[in-house]
């Protein structure tokens, strides 16, 4: 009974982005946008909890989903609150967001200038003194296992072709962009088969 409980209030939320609830650094006067939302894995929880939420899916099936979601959880929430658009060209206006979660998205960039468009506007829509907090592919533990295919890309031993970083890549772009990372850099590797990197950047005032 208590999973059940559990699923219903959290949905299938990323357990990194979960631990950044736990640490206070997600809070209920932040203005939050979930770029790349999918179906709204991310978004449950924070939508039946009072959060200001925006999201955003170049799919425009995720996104009906996402806005059945919000309708069901919060009845006052508005469905222009949830738009089909594409990461690297968002309609948002500078600095609208205290909080951007980019979520499994990055690592379907076609090449480095993709990569870096997609970034930049997440960048631009932070606040000064807001938090990116990225899930993204990397390269980190598995670089003998995995094979280059040109502009970043690699077939991973799963057999999934993603864009791929390194953390003295994500150090950089980092420092490029003047921010500080909040927590370090962290990498789970799946049974030497994909690893995913977790990157949080705030963006100093």
């Amino acid at each position: 009974m208590m999973n059940i409980e559990l699923q219903e209030q959290f949905g299938n939320i990323d357990i990194y982005l979960f631990d950044q609830l736990l640490k206070g650094n997600i809070t209920k006067d932040m203005t939050i946008l979930d770029a790349g939302c999918g179906s709204g894995r991310n978004l449950r929880y924070l939508l039946q909890s009072g959060y200001n939420v925006y999201a955003l899916d170049q799919s425009e099936e995720a996104i009906k989903h996402v806005q059945r979601l919000g309708e069901k959880l919060v009845p006052q929430w508005s469905k222009e609150q949830a738009r089909v658009e594409s990461l690297e060209n968002m309609n948002f206006a500078d600095e609208s967001f205290d909080f951007v979660i980019s979520s499994a998205v990055l690592h379907f960039a076609e090449k480095e200038v993709h990569f870096d468009q997609m970034v930049q506007e997440l960048w631009r829509v932070l606040k000064p003194g807001g938090r990116l907090f990225a899930r993204l592919a990397s390269s980190i533990g598995i670089e003998e296992l995995v094979k280059p295919l040109g502009n970043q890309r690699y077939i991973l031993p799963d057999g999934s072709t993603r864009f791929l970083v390194d953390e003295d890549q994500l150090m950089r772009i980092t420092s490029a962009l003047h921010g500080e990372l909040f927590e370090p850099i962290k990498t789970t590797i799946v049974a030497g088969q994909r690893c995913m990197t977790t990157w949080c950047v705030r963006k100093r005032t």
